[in-house]
């Protein structure tokens, strides 16, 4: 953890140092006053929340993929326009980065590729050189064995290894079905490799149990928590590194147990109704032209309608009819409920709005009108939502807040195809509900913007 923490903390001043070069070399160049430090807070603030959003300090980050450099440009350049927008519109004349708009310019054009560029090098030296860590999962092996296919989904990379518990009458591996390999250990010998550091961890995990941890073991692993190996409950370790909450623990007493800040507390609401208003309607205006042109087009191609409409399901379980440009031929009876890859039915200008999320942006009207949020859980058709109600339980949870154009399931999740990839993204939309925080919407409008430019869509 030490080395985590100093990773993080290197990369931190590496930031704040690349900011006060990058804009003291553009005020030399332009024949401005330097050095200039205080002046840079604003910019610098800007930029290191950005990078935060976008997980720019987790180690867990693979800051190598492309994805993530797209993301990480995209951060980078949202920044500039904040510091770009306070400056020249809010902050009183006699800031001294008002003496050019070039220089603000310059200065983050320079930014994306060299934070960028030494968080590569910092990745690539750590994977040579860090140690292979575990991951200790404790429970019964049903369990262990959804959490290793969990693990493999979303890609953690650490091995797991199987602390057996309660079975001391055989250290034999039990008997896991054909093709998972798993390390399976008696708990107690575990944890005496990872007191005498002969077992580097990444974390051990405790599934929930109605039965206790012999206090021997228990008192173990407290000492180990102490001394800081990272110790979670399995729900708490979805939370924290998938940031997602597990269904298995949801009941129908779970919500008054955790409660939710964004179902009880009015000012978050009035607060985010406001942002909704404002910016659907400044959205709205700035995107007609296009919307009307996206009409044409999907007009041109088949003659057919230019939007589509459909029941959809909002807070508190209420109707709405959602607004969205047509992107498939009119439906026939036998038609699937649900779009597939490929699927026939989409028209070759739908699949263009499709990838490019323009076919979303006449739910800007929903927004307004106060159907609908800009951030919040996916706008179910009232048909599925009804088959979801009935084979997911606490599947109605999501319906305290409005649904969203954007959100958490849609940006760590793929489109739903069954009712499993539905169950999958209602553990991030509760996620969502339950942790609300402004940041938090920031981050999605970061990762929805890298969607809209790379995602794939249907």
């Amino acid at each position: 953890m030490a080395t985590i923490r100093r990773s993080t903390v290197g990369l931190l001043i590496l930031d704040i140092v690349s900011v006060g070069l990058c804009f003291n070399l553009a005020l030399y160049l332009r024949g401005l006053q330097t050095p200039v430090f205080l002046p840079l807070l604003l910019p610098l603030l800007f930029c290191l929340v950005a990078i935060y959003l976008i997980d720019g300090y987790k180690s867990e980050t693979d800051l190598m993929s492309l994805d993530y450099t797209s993301q990480h440009s995209i951060a980078v350049l949202a920044a500039l326009g904040a510091t770009l927008l306070l400056t020249f519109v809010f902050v009183p004349h006699g800031y001294e980065l008002q003496a050019s708009r070039s220089v603000i310019l310059f200065a983050f054009a320079a930014l994306v590729p060299v934070t960028l560029a030494y968080r590569r090098i910092h990745y690539a030296r750590a994977l040579r050189v860090r140690e292979v860590r575990h991951v200790v999962f404790a429970g019964d092996l049903a369990s262990c064995l959804n959490f290793k296919q969990e693990c493999d989904k979303v890609g953690i990379g650490y091995p797991v290894i199987y602390a057996q518990v309660f079975d001391h009458t055989n250290s034999s591996a039990p008997p896991f079905p054909s093709g998972v390999q798993i390390d399976s250990r008696d708990f107690e010998s575990i944890l005496t490799e990872i007191e005498t550091e002969r077992l580097p961890v990444q974390a051990i995990v405790l599934r929930e149990s109605s039965r206790s941890l012999p206090e021997a073991i228990a008192q173990r692993l407290m000492r180990l928590y102490f001394n800081g190996v990272p110790t979670y409950t399995l729900e708490l370790f979805h939370q924290v590194y998938w940031r997602k909450i597990p269904l298995y623990r949801l009941n129908q007493t779970w919500l008054f147990q955790e409660g939710f800040p964004i179902a009880r507390e009015p000012v978050f609401e009035r607060v985010k109704r406001a942002g909704d208003v404002i910016l659907s309607a400044l959205a709205l205006i700035l995107t007609s032209p296009v919307i009307l042109l996206c009409g044409i087009a999907v007009w041109c191609e088949d003659r057919g309608s230019m939007f589509f409409t459909q029941n959809r399901v909002g807070r508190n379980r209420g109707l709405f009819r959602i607004v969205k440009l047509r992107t498939m031929r009119a439906p026939r009876p036998n038609d699937s409920r649900y779009t597939a890859e490929g699927d026939a039915r989409i028209t070759k200008v739908g699949r263009f709005l499709r990838v490019s999320r323009l076919d979303e942006l006449p739910q800007l009207w929903n927004v307004l009108r106060g159907d609908m949020s800009l951030i919040g859980p996916r706008a179910e058709w009232d048909a599925l939502v009804r088959d979801y109600e009935q084979a997911i339980p606490c599947y109605h949870f999501r319906h305290l807040v409005k649904p969203g154009i954007t959100g958490w399931a849609q940006v760590n999740y793929p489109y739903g195809s069954n009712l499993e990839d539905t169950i999958r993204k209602l553990e991030y939309d509760l996620y969502y509900i339950r942790h609300f925080s402004f940041l938090l919407d920031a981050a999605i409008v970061l990762k929805t913007i890298h969607l809209m430019l790379f995602g794939k869509g249907r």
